[in-house]
């Protein structure tokens, strides 16, 4: 809702302060710059990378747009997911696990928890966790190493599409030049003409550099930056849900390993000591 809000402000503001100077919006509307410089731009990103990061860019832009998900009711339910799948590993041992790691989309602790099952990533990231430890293949000292390598590559992928962005940005005042050079192209074609068409020529040029700078300045360097956020607020989500694993794996106790684990996060997902507390003691009962 940011991204949508911040947008409409940067657009208002440009225009607005245009017309208040006496301009004519309907002006800008060359319509030839548009195609050279937006199609130039969208050229350029399909050949910088392959399909999967295009989808990526697309998924990122809109988890922009609707905000990130990891807010603290996230966070809530993910600890009670993890209390409630701990204390029974503790109690009954690893093996009670496995029907709820087997099949995470029927397992009568995880589908409580929407906030936490509703992400298929950190379902993934619990159940490929614990079932090696199930099994015996890992160590429970090695669990902590296994989802750091996991969530490492996480992070590199989604930075990938905001590399891409990031260089289309980077590139919009070069389009706009290029759109502006060929409307100089034209004036010049033109040079022998009434003065109002040559007027309107240069003007039609002059507004190919404003939109590169614009939509490069005003949009997409925001929206790169709004992405790293969201992708950090994504990641940190994971982290946290490692780390508690890893602190059950290695012998601490449900409430103890979520402990270490709260103590890592935000502030404004952050549960106090005390709200973890009286949560846990809620799932308890």
């Amino acid at each position: 809702m940011l991204v949508i809000i911040g947008s409409v402000v940067v657009l208002v503001s440009v225009l607005g302060g245009f017309m208040i100077a006496g301009g004519n919006p309907l002006v800008l509307l060359q319509w030839s710059e548009f195609i050279v410089i937006l199609g130039a731009a969208l050229g350029s990103m399909i050949t910088m990378a392959p399909m999967k990061v295009h989808k990526g860019l697309i998924a990122q832009i809109t988890g922009c747009l609707k905000g990130s998900r990891y807010n603290k009711t996230a966070y809530e339910d993910m600890f009670k997911a993890l209390y409630e799948m701990f204390m029974l590993g503790r109690r009954n041992g690893m093996v009670a696990l496995e029907p709820h790691i087997g099949e995470p989309s029927t397992s009568s602790i995880l589908t409580k928890y929407t906030g936490f099952s509703g992400d298929p990533h950190a379902v993934e990231l619990l159940t490929g966790a614990l079932r090696p430890l199930i099994d015996g293949k890992v160590k429970p000292d090695q669990i902590g190493l296994l989802l750091d390598t996991e969530i490492d590559a996480m992070e590199h992928e989604h930075h990938q599409p905001i590399d891409v962005l990031s260089k289309t940005s980077d590139a919009m005042p070069g389009f706009g030049i290029v759109a502006a050079v060929l409307g100089i192209v034209i004036t010049m074609g033109a040079i022998n003409g009434p003065v109002s068409e040559i007027g309107h020529h240069v003007a039609a040029a002059l507004v190919g550099t404003f939109l590169g700078i614009l939509v490069s300045y005003g949009f997409l360097a925001p929206l790169a930056s709004a992405m790293i956020f969201n992708g950090q607020a994504e990641i940190g989500y994971y982290r946290t849900l490692a780390k508690a694993i890893s602190g059950f794996a290695t012998g601490m106790a449900p409430m103890m390993a979520l402990e270490v684990a709260r103590r890592g996060l935000p502030g404004d997902v952050k549960p106090t000591s005390e709200e973890l507390e009286s949560m846990l003691k809620a799932v308890s009962k």
